[in-house]
């Protein structure tokens, strides 16, 4: 089960992590599993990752939620 911090929005496995924690059941959106952990990577979303940080190595499905962004080839 993953937690969100209610005071700035980031995503952590374990509450402790975060400074104002708070429970929510994550679903995903690519392969429809009702309660996954915020790292959770299946089939389907890892063949949406179409872009890669150039900055941090984060991938994206979308150029826009990067903040330098390359193509995976």
């Amino acid at each position: 089960m993953a937690h969100t911090c209610k005071n700035c929005g980031a995503v952590a496995d374990d509450p402790g992590h975060l400074c104002n924690p708070s429970v929510e059941v994550i679903a995903c959106s690519f392969c429809g599993e009702a309660d996954v952990a915020a790292t959770h990577v299946c089939k389907e979303k890892l063949a949406a990752m179409k872009f890669s940080c150039q900055s941090c190595g984060r991938v994206a499905a979308e150029s826009d939620d990067l903040c330098k962004p390359f193509v995976i080839s």
